[in-house]
């Protein structure tokens, strides 16, 4: 009975064995016969498609803007320099960096001791020269009246003489007395040349003593500018600026003492290429009359000012290159020389252009546009200008209507597969859903933040200015109503 017992438990052992190498070669055989049917069949693959944005492409008009750097400079400045050696006596109040000063206002005065000293002593000269020149008026007089005398009796001797010798061809008078009388003449005639030599000493006595007088006028007028130049006064409204003195100070003859600056008066020096300039000429070779525009940035904030072209530079200097250009502010409040500014030139506009993103042009100065299917297609392109982040580009036939890939990765190119995005649905994409909550709702949302404890406080306070709006965005409710109901 047991030697029975045992031989059924071997008998089926070994049947149960044989069935479990019987099915695991089937399971071998299965999984081999599967591999070699599946490296016969090829997988099915989507092809994928990229997610693009697209703008259209917009032939029209483009006016391009000139974008440079510049410098602020003014067009009238007034040195103040000191007209003569001397010690500053006084002072004009506030007279400091960044004062205003008004046309005729007296700046500064000198000592005018010295001045004044040496115009009492020009006076003086003017006098005697005044009187030397009477002086000598009147010895002219006196020459001339002796010439007349000296005349008359050069004369009567004359006279005399021949009626002598008349008498004498008569055998009245003698020999004697007709010498007498010749002597007489010979006197006569040598005093008139001494009258008359005297009297060309009168008259250059005269003409010394006008020289003299002229020069001491000279000096008088000389005197009195020194004097007059003792005071400074400004010439025009402006703002001083570079204050080197003090009162009490000595200075020198020439010295700088400050600048006068007409803050209303100011122009912007900017570079630019020849290439540049040579598009803001007309036919005439004279500037174009354009808007300008500068801009002074201040961090938080900055000031413009419209502008005027108004020259350009005559030469190029040593070194360097391109053109300098002169633009007038017609708003200078604000501005101050020295300021680094930028200018902004609206060039003459553009026909048949159209204003891209410059993410959609390649280096290789072609666009993707989208094609049948949604396919791109790649489109040489002529790239007339940059404008910062932008490109104004030659309007090409083929393209005019057109959508085009705003921003061209390296893993799109032509025949490429695209899911296009358009601007609009994209902003409607990026705008968030808004809600209107009555007051009922409003209290109960505000209520369970408050409760929130979990919450940080700057979030639950920033939610709850939220919360406290007309009108809050859709998706905070759904975050509110999906997250715990009290802390």
């Amino acid at each position: 009975m047991r030697f029975l017992t045992r031989s059924l438990l071997a008998l089926f052992l070994t049947a149960l064995t044989v069935g479990l190498l019987a099915y695991a070669g089937h399971v071998v055989f299965s999984a081999l016969q599967e591999r070699a049917e599946g490296a016969d069949r090829r997988p099915m693959q989507r092809e994928r498609a990229f997610n693009v944005q697209v703008v259209p492409f917009e032939p029209g008009e483009v006016a391009p803007v000139l974008a440079a750097f510049g410098e602020v400079r003014t067009r009238r400045a007034l040195e103040l320099r000191a007209p003569i050696a001397g010690r500053v006596l006084e002072l004009a109040p506030g007279f400091e960096d960044g004062a205003r000063v008004s046309a005729g206002q007296l700046l500064l005065r000198m000592d005018p001791a010295d001045a004044q000293t040496a115009l009492e002593r020009a006076r003086s000269d003017m006098r005697r020269a005044e009187a030397e020149l009477r002086d000598a008026d009147r010895a002219l007089d006196l020459a001339a009246e002796d010439v007349a005398a000296a005349t008359e009796q050069l004369d009567l001797r004359r006279r005399a003489f021949e009626r002598l010798q008349n008498l004498a061809g008569r055998g009245i008078a003698t020999d004697a007395q007709l010498e007498d009388a010749e002597l007489a003449l010979s006197s006569a005639r040598q005093a008139l040349v001494s009258r008359r030599q005297a009297e060309a000493q009168a008259e250059a006595r005269l003409e010394a003593a006008e020289t003299a007088l002229e020069r001491e006028r000279i000096a008088l007028v000389e005197a009195q500018r020194l004097l007059a130049d003792t005071e400074l006064h400004a010439r025009f409204d402006g703002v001083l600026a570079d204050v080197e003195v003090v009162e009490g100070g000595q200075v020198s003859a020439g010295e700088r003492l400050a600048r006068v600056i007409d803050d209303d008066a100011l122009e912007v020096a900017l570079r630019v290429s020849t290439t540049q300039f040579l598009r803001l000429l007309d036919e005439d070779g004279a500037l174009i009359p354009t808007a300008v525009e500068v801009t002074l940035d201040m961090g938080e904030s900055e000031i413009t000012s419209p502008a005027e072209l108004t020259r350009a530079s005559a030469t190029v200097a040593e070194g360097q290159s391109g053109r300098v250009l002169f633009a007038r502010l017609e708003a200078p409040r604000g501005f101050r020389p020295g300021d680094f500014v930028t200018v902004r030139v609206e060039e003459p506009a553009l026909t048949e252009v159209a204003r891209l993103p410059g993410t959609a042009v390649t280096a290789q100065d072609t666009v993707l546009a989208l094609g049948p299917d949604n396919r791109l297609e790649a489109h040489a392109v002529e790239v007339l200008r940059r404008q910062g982040d932008d490109v104004i580009l030659r309007a090409a036939a083929d393209l005019a209507g057109r959508e085009l890939v705003r921003e061209v990765g390296p893993m799109l190119g032509e025949g490429i597969l695209v899911e296009p995005t358009r601007p609009e649905t994209a902003q409607a994409e990026d705008t968030p859903a808004m809600v209107r909550l009555d007051a009922e709702r409003r209290a109960e949302l505000i209520a369970r933040v408050e409760s929130n404890n979990s919450m940080p406080a700057p979030v639950r306070a920033r939610l709850i200015g939220q919360l406290e709006q007309d009108e809050v965005p859709a998706r905070m409710l759904e975050r509110l109503d999906a997250g715990p109901q009290g802390g």
